[in-house]
């Protein structure tokens, strides 16, 4: 208990969305010599602007993102979750991503990983909430991952979903804790 009280900051919970930087992995978007893209706000449907607008201020308040003068823009896109009134905020980065050189590195294959289960004796599962969002973001990838709302533009601090280099990144991270 000593030790949980003294490593809270560590933890996730509500009020604490921003989980502490990862050592050694950053987030670069390359998109070589690309010119700028920006496209245009996207109509948010009125029963989910202010759900919209509490979401960009909580990632505002957790220093998840900042507010941007980026000449990129990538639109919104609101997703209403199963229950029918909760949503959920993504970004269309499908221009971004088409721009963006891709990064090589090993995902590990999941047959693989099913068929050495019986090797072992003891497992351990690990919930890596927010996961992501432990990976900063370079400066160039801070003006490319700028997203536009009926708000205001914003850019991320922290590594968002929707990149296409994401999950990889993600594992070089996984990789270097194990």
């Amino acid at each position: 208990r000593q030790i949980t009280w003294r490593r809270r900051k560590w933890l996730i919970g509500k009020g604490n969305a921003l989980p502490p930087a990862a050592l050694g992995v950053v987030c670069d978007i390359d998109v070589g010599d690309a010119k700028s893209v920006a496209q245009r706000v996207r109509k948010i449907p009125p029963q989910f602007r202010e759900k919209v607008a509490d979401l960009v201020k909580g990632l505002l308040s957790a220093r998840m993102i900042q507010k941007s003068k980026s000449p990129w823009a990538s639109p919104i896109v609101v997703i209403i979750k199963k229950n029918g009134v909760d949503i959920r905020l993504c970004i269309d980065y499908r221009l971004i991503n088409g721009l963006t050189q891709l990064m090589v590195y090993p995902m590990p294959l999941v047959n693989n990983l099913l068929e050495d289960l019986d090797k072992y004796l003891w497992y351990c599962s690990l919930d890596m909430a927010s996961g992501f969002w432990v990976v900063p973001m370079t400066d160039r990838a801070r003006l490319i991952s700028a997203f536009i709302t009926p708000m205001g533009l914003f850019e991320w601090l922290r590594m968002p979903f929707g990149l296409c280099n994401a999950p990889q990144i993600y594992q070089r991270l996984i990789d270097n804790a194990l």
